[in-house]
């Protein structure tokens, strides 16, 4: 079983940055992929990146590609999401998410096992 915890959601000016951290406990997620999904009001849950297990591939929404980069750093257990150049349309809540399953940059919700709790990040205009 896998905890996860994401922090530093906050409130930001447009064209401001974030960086999300989504940090693991009850047993190490060094070996699988792990994803960031957000849900604004009134929205469906949107994909927005995803790493690999060694953080060797990575992949984005291309709503965010440019401006958002994903890592990771196994020996801490922890994911990160760097936000640059935010706009009022990233304001959501953002979780992060650990799959199991055998696939390198999953993109869909439904392949993911593990969910945070999620962090609210206002960008204001």
């Amino acid at each position: 079983q896998v905890q996860l915890v994401e922090s530093g959601g906050e409130l930001v000016q447009a064209g401001g940055s974030v960086r999300l951290s989504c940090a693991a406990s009850g047993r190490t997620f060094s070996s699988n992929a792990v994803g960031w999904f957000r849900q604004a009001p009134g929205k469906e849950r949107e994909f927005v990146a995803t790493i690999s297990w060694n953080g060797g591939l990575t992949y984005y929404a291309d709503s965010v590609k440019g401006r958002f980069t994903i890592s990771r750093d196994n020996a801490k257990n922890t994911v990160y999401l760097q936000m640059n150049s935010l706009k009022p349309e990233d304001t959501a809540i953002y979780y992060c998410a650990a799959s199991t399953l055998n696939i390198a940059t999953p993109t869909a919700a439904l392949l993911y096992d593990y969910w945070g709790q999620g962090t609210q990040v206002t960008v204001s205009s």
